[in-house]
């Protein structure tokens, strides 16, 4: 493997656990409704556990209401369930198949804990964006050890791998301080 292709895996590497910070971030409710909160909902359905877009249409008819039409009516009440069980605090309300979620507005002390959860949701992503770089250095030394590469140019590609991880963690900085102003202010 040439530097080429390790500054690029290693970058991929990132840009997938940032993606993943993104997913983890639309999960955190911030009193509008969107689509993206039921995401990690997971329903009792057919004797196994699937997620809820598998077994209903999640919409936003109000900017405060979400709906989950279920396909199946016999699922309805594990739908029920399964929202009404989540860490999200919401209190579903079924109508046949049609099941009605209001977003309530948030609390302060909701708002201190969602910004608290979103603070490890970025660590998390850190901590992974700093193993991807040590995996990209232990290659780096392992390049230098099989003498593909001088030991100045080890130095170069790993100022190079230390730039990208440096941006990388700005960008998580970033989404988290977006985030945060996100849930703070309505």
């Amino acid at each position: 493997m040439d530097i080429k292709e390790l500054k690029a895996e290693i970058t991929a590497r990132m840009e997938k656990t940032l993606e993943a910070l993104g997913r983890s971030f639309s999960g955190l409710r911030t009193g509008r409704a969107t689509t993206a909160l039921l995401d990690n909902i997971f329903v009792e359905a057919y004797g196994s556990t699937v997620p809820l877009n598998q077994v209903g249409n999640v919409s936003v008819p109000e900017s405060r209401m979400l709906s989950v039409s279920v396909w199946d009516k016999s699922l309805a009440k594990n739908v029920e369930k399964a929202i009404r069980e989540s860490a999200l605090g919401l209190n579903p309300m079924s109508d046949g198949t049609l099941i009605r979620i209001p977003i309530p507005p948030l609390s302060e002390e909701r708002r201190l804990e969602l910004v608290r959860i979103a603070g490890k949701y970025a660590e998390e992503s850190k901590i992974s964006i700093r193993n991807i770089r040590r995996d990209g250095m232990d290659e780096i030394k392992e390049m230098e050890k099989r003498s593909e590469i001088s030991e100045d140019e080890k130095h170069e590609y790993e100022e190079a791998i230390q730039k990208i991880t440096d941006a990388m963690i700005a960008r998580i900085d970033e989404h988290l301080k977006s985030k945060e102003q996100e849930i703070k202010q309505v």
